[in-house]
């Protein structure tokens, strides 16, 4: 083969393993070391902003979401009949409740399908004061709606923005 054929034959190749995404090997997997005992009132899993992972029914039986790397939790419930939708703040324990002072004293939740955004008032269970409410209340007509949803709770807490992502999973009983 002569150097004039070569460069269109090099240029070629390049192009074609460009196009097809030749990547370098991957280094091989070692398995990592069994994680250490979990301290006391941990619940078994960490708390990367923007992880997926699943925390269970909350004690409302309602959705739970990570608020600020595990320093809080939200959980999601809904009653179709009244189309409301309440949030519960709840502590790291995901069980007790926190209450908290938001600007505004709202929450905003935003739910994908069907589309809508619900702003949340402070509903202060007995007990909560100082502009401090654990429990976040709103109506929409399309929370009417039987289905499962999916969204996002946000808030600003003490000068701190939160949000967390949830999407509610079949669970073996009716809607309301």
């Amino acid at each position: 083969m002569t150097a004039k054929n070569r460069f269109p034959l090099l240029a070629a190749l390049t192009a074609v393993s460009m196009a097809v995404g030749c990547e370098p090997a991957a280094p091989p997997v070692t398995p990592a070391p069994a994680p250490a005992a979990a301290p006391a009132g941990d619940h078994g899993h960490s708390h990367a902003e923007g992880e997926g992972h699943s925390h269970g029914a909350g004690p409302h039986d309602g959705t739970l979401a990570d608020w600020g790397g595990g320093k809080y939790h939200v959980e999601f419930t809904v009653d179709h009949e009244k189309q409301q939708a309440t949030v519960y703040v709840l502590g790291s324990d995901e069980k007790t409740p926190t209450p908290v002072k938001t600007t505004d004293g709202k929450l905003l939740l935003v739910i994908t399908d069907p589309a809508m955004q619900v702003d949340l008032t402070a509903q202060p269970l007995d007990g909560e004061t100082d502009g401090k409410s654990s429990r976040y209340v709103g109506q929409h007509e399309k929370l009417g709606t039987v289905k499962e949803y999916a969204g996002t709770i946000s808030g600003e807490v003490d000068g701190t923005p939160f949000a967390g992502d949830f999407q509610e999973e079949p669970h073996g009983h009716e809607h309301k």
